[in-house]
């Protein structure tokens, strides 16, 4: 039995998907307003409850061997880094340990072990990481770059108004990993011995610079981009307007700023350790963005 977290979002949908194609158990622990009709749809064990309460996460354990830790806090405004990201991760790792898991997956991001102060996100998952290399379980951390699948948003919007909205510098370099492939290395780790107690960097195939991806967008619909290219200056400015009435959200802000202020891409010796490890060839972002919105 797998217990998938964050099994709505976009990463934990696919991680489903493919648990259930190859017919094996999943649990999810999904709270009630969430949409989890499909997950119901494909067969999957549904527990109503919260991560951020023990009794939940003690449930939701119990029969496991596997954990997908893909849950977070999903954008930087939410400011709920260190009650999603760190405790809940903390709780279900002892929880985990408690009911005798065999092996648990966790999503990191890339760059979390780079210091980064002013990112609370970041900071969370690299505290997480320490925790759960110390806990004595079998563990395989992953940290990927850009999901593909967060483009689909800004494609649809460019396939109806061909304007890209890219804050920053368009030099800086990226390599953004298909989610298929990144939920495909999720559930093969706890099969995969070259897998055991290691940390992967996981990006696509090539590095792309920001202002790549509208040129892959304008091959892809055929049309010329209008590109918008604020500076990090604009949100620098509304940080500071925001912090005058809500400071929690001002420091959630300092994990998207991050984002936009430094690189964040797989070298070719990581992308080839991984591919070897995982024995699969991993897809360009063009060809995910072709694959989804069928052109």
């Amino acid at each position: 039995m797998f217990l998938v977290t964050g099994a709505t979002g976009g990463l934990g949908r696919r991680v489903i998907r493919l648990l259930r194609e190859r017919d094996l158990p999943v649990r999810s622990l999904v709270r009630l307003n969430a949409r989890y009709a499909e997950l119901e749809s494909r067969g999957v064990d549904i527990l109503i409850g919260d991560l951020r309460q023990e009794r939940d996460l003690q449930r939701a354990v119990q029969g496991v061997q596997y954990v997908i830790s893909a849950h977070g806090s999903r954008e930087a405004a939410t400011g709920n880094a260190e009650t999603i990201d760190y405790r809940a991760n903390i709780e279900l790792i002892d929880q985990a340990k408690a009911a005798g898991v065999q092996h648990f997956v966790f999503i990191s991001m890339l760059g979390v072990d780079r210091g980064y102060d002013d990112a609370p996100v970041f900071k969370a998952k690299w505290e997480v990481e320490k925790y759960l290399q110390a806990s004595g379980l079998n563990y395989t951390i992953l940290r990927p770059s850009g999901f593909a699948s967060n483009l689909l948003p800004l494609a649809e919007q460019f396939r109806q108004t061909g304007i890209y909205l890219l804050v920053g510098d368009p030099l800086s370099r990226t390599s953004i990993v298909s989610t298929d492939d990144l939920a495909r290395v999720a559930v093969d780790s706890v099969s995969v011995e070259g897998a055991r107690n290691q940390i992967f960097a996981v990006g696509g195939p090539e590095i792309l610079k920001r202002e790549d991806i509208p040129r892959i967008f304008s091959r892809i619909f055929n049309r010329e981009p209008f590109l918008l290219n604020p500076p990090l200056l604009a949100l620098d400015g509304l940080r500071s307007a925001i912090g005058l009435f809500n400071p929690n959200l001002r420091s959630s802000l300092g994990t998207l700023r991050t984002l936009l202020a430094n690189e964040f891409f797989t070298t070719p010796a990581e992308t080839a350790r991984l591919e070897t490890t995982y024995n699969f060839k991993l897809e360009t972002l063009e060809t995910f963005l072709r694959r989804y919105l069928g052109v």
